[in-house]
């Protein structure tokens, strides 16, 4: 029986096993795939003991995503660009890393706003943390010749630009109003809006009628920002299918199959969110 998990300090919160049991029930497979809490002085350890352990591989969350990084054997490019893993996978006794927030959240966005990639204009992100980098790697390997950060640490953007290079340019916050007027895509990478927290307060009112707002937040599903969007009739995309989208690679290369995802999953996760929120 082939088995995965998703490891992290804590692990409680983790709605993966909700999203790859629904998986291998439907696909008739016999695995499985649990939480593993592993406390950060554990990880190097419980890495290296996967396949002893009788693991393919597992998830990585908070905070072992930049540890697991640096403890793999060989990395894919989209989790060099990120410096940070959050899958795993064993492969030629070898242990593979690679970062499936790109994955997901590109292929969430094209699914629900195809619009986006249409004319050159810029793409705005909000926030400059790990979310951030891997969304930015994903415009620009999509061909985006304009990323515009805004944070509200000008030097954390900066960095995060410098890493990027010449197509991607850093902003104080306060200026997202006049540097994003002309913007086609504009994501919140932050935990802003997230349930408990304060939601993030813009001026979207500049900003032309067929930009696409985007958040990867998904308690509530429908965060301050998107629905402050949606008042303004502006295409609204949440953050639940980069979730569900994520986790379709890890699947593949535990499992052998790749899952797709259904509105019935999405439904099953929805009504989970909805409890929390």
């Amino acid at each position: 029986m082939k088995r995965a998990c998703v490891i992290g300090w804590p692990i409680e919160h983790s709605r993966s096993p909700l999203i790859h049991g629904y998986w291998l029930k439907k696909y008739g497979i016999e695995g499985s795939y649990s939480k593993q809490a592993v406390r950060p002085e554990n990880l190097a350890e419980f890495v290296r003991s996967l396949a002893e352990s009788g693991f393919s591989g597992c998830n990585v969350t908070v905070p072992h995503k930049e540890a697991a990084f640096a403890l793999a054997d060989v990395r894919e490019a989209s989790a060099t660009a990120v410096g940070a893993a959050n899958t795993l996978w064993l492969e030629g006794g070898k242990v593979h890393a690679a970062n499936t927030d790109t994955y997901g959240f590109m292929t969430h966005l094209g699914h629900e706003a195809r619009q986006w990639q249409r004319g050159t204009r810029p793409v705005a992100i909000l926030g400059a943390g790990g979310a951030a980098r891997a969304i930015i790697y994903g415009f620009l390997e999509a061909g985006v010749s304009d990323v515009r950060i805004f944070n509200r640490s000008i030097g954390r953007a900066a960095d995060l630009a410098c890493h990027f290079g010449a197509r991607v340019t850093a902003y104080p916050w306060a200026e997202f109003a006049t540097q994003s007027s002309d913007a086609n895509v504009v994501v919140n990478t932050t935990t802003r809006g997230m349930k408990g927290l304060d939601d993030i307060d813009l001026d979207l009112s500049a900003l032309k009628s067929d930009c696409v707002i985007a958040d990867i937040v998904y308690v509530p599903l429908e965060t301050g920002l998107l629905r402050s969007a949606r008042e303004r009739s502006l295409k609204t995309v949440d953050g639940l299918g980069m979730l569900l989208h994520q986790a379709v690679p890890g699947f593949e290369k535990w499992f052998g199959v790749k899952p797709e995802v259904t509105p019935e999953l999405r439904a099953l996760l929805e009504a989970d969110v909805n409890g929390a929120a």
